[in-house]
């Protein structure tokens, strides 16, 4: 009987948890360091300027690269009245990219101008197009670019089908109405299927921003999994303004990563280093979370806690959204006015108005 209640014990033992030591040495690491610089490629055209921790003036993926980014996220629109952010802007940037030896995220928001859980506009090219025909046109415009990136040498490692599309994309086709995810589910099939004809080893991210709770992100995954969706990796957006609490965006992550078996990313983060503005358009965001002051130490440390939570979670990644984008005039948030719209990110990123990095900020495994 000690034998039994012996071999009884240690079994437990192997299972519960030795405490937080244990547990911390269980957490993943965070293998997709990343940096979302849409933006960066029009504020440089402008003559931007950035600098790093010792002030010496330097190329922005250098100094992100230095802070410990290895991976760059560029949105693609269909045709932007700016032009930037389409196709051969995409193509040309990304020559950069991987010539810093950086990875790839390629974000497809299937639009020509943003796409968010509020808005998923269609290209007007797709306007009157139903869903039989958006389906070709989801296939065919992601194989393009996927192909076209694939032909300079400049594959795309991941791509997202989507841009936090909680109740779907290319509306009113491709909305959820009534919890009816068929017609969403046809357009991320096309997208899935066009990207591994491409290059199979490109990583499909499905990506909503559904951190803030476990019942919004099962509906939406159960939702595109019962209709025979593949996906490789879980995206999900997190500002706590927004999302709630550290400790409930844990609870999201450990729960999809479970239910789903699938990596887990947070494709978009990011906190202000202060409540002031800088040019004529006002922030999107000018209140912070208990604990983090609107400065650059709390920024610093915001990022760093979102960080840990992610990889303690079991999360493999964290992405920054535009840390580059301080304003530069010119480089406004409208596409189709992007030379008189002022920048709503400015007290965001991680770079003041004058272009020098924020010193507590960094990327860590």
């Amino acid at each position: 009987m000690k034998k039994i209640l012996a071999a009884l014990l240690l079994c437990a033992a192997a299972v519960l948890p030795a405490g937080p030591t244990a547990h911390a040495a269980s957490a993943a690491s965070l293998t997709m360091l990343g940096a979302d610089v849409s933006t960066a490629q029009r504020a440089l055209d402008l003559g931007a300027r950035y600098y790093d921790a010792s002030g010496a003036q330097r190329d922005p993926l250098d100094i992100l690269k230095g802070i410990g980014v290895n991976y760059i996220r560029l949105r693609v629109w269909n045709n932007p009245a700016s032009g930037y952010n389409n196709r051969a802007k995409v193509l040309a940037y990304a020559r950069t990219v991987k010539a810093k030896g950086l990875k790839l995220l390629v974000d497809f928001h299937y639009s020509d101008t943003w796409a968010d859980p509020g808005k998923q506009f269609k290209p007007a090219a797709w306007s009157s197009h139903g869903i039989g025909q958006l389906q070709t046109d989801v296939y065919n415009y992601t194989y393009d670019v996927c192909s076209s990136l694939k032909a300079q040498g400049t594959t795309p490692d991941s791509v997202q089908i989507g841009n936090e599309i909680n109740v779907g994309m290319l509306w009113n086709d491709g909305k959820v109405v009534n919890n009816d995810f068929t017609n969403l589910s046809l357009l991320l099939k096309a997208g899935y299927n066009a990207t591994k004809a491409c290059n199979g080893g490109t990583q499909v991210m499905i990506h909503t921003a559904d951190a803030d709770s476990d019942a919004n992100a099962r509906w939406f995954y159960d939702g595109i999994r019962a209709k025979g969706v593949s996906w490789d990796i879980t995206g999900l957006s997190y500002y706590c303004m927004w999302h709630g609490t550290l400790s409930n965006l844990s609870s999201v992550i450990a729960d999809v990563r479970s239910r789903y078996g699938k990596p887990v990313v947070l494709a978009e983060t990011a906190y202000p280093f202060t409540s002031a503005n800088a040019d004529s358009t006002g922030n999107s965001i000018t209140t912070g979370c208990s604990g983090y002051p609107l400065t650059w130490q709390g920024q610093g440390a915001e990022f760093t806690a979102v960080q840990n939570t992610a990889r303690s979670a079991g999360a493999v990644g964290v992405f920054y959204w535009e840390p580059t984008w301080y304003a530069v005039p010119g480089n406004g948030w409208d596409p189709a006015n992007i030379g008189g719209s002022g920048d709503g990110w400015d007290n965001m990123a991680v770079f003041d108005w004058t272009g020098h990095l924020n010193p507590n900020v960094r990327w860590t495994p």
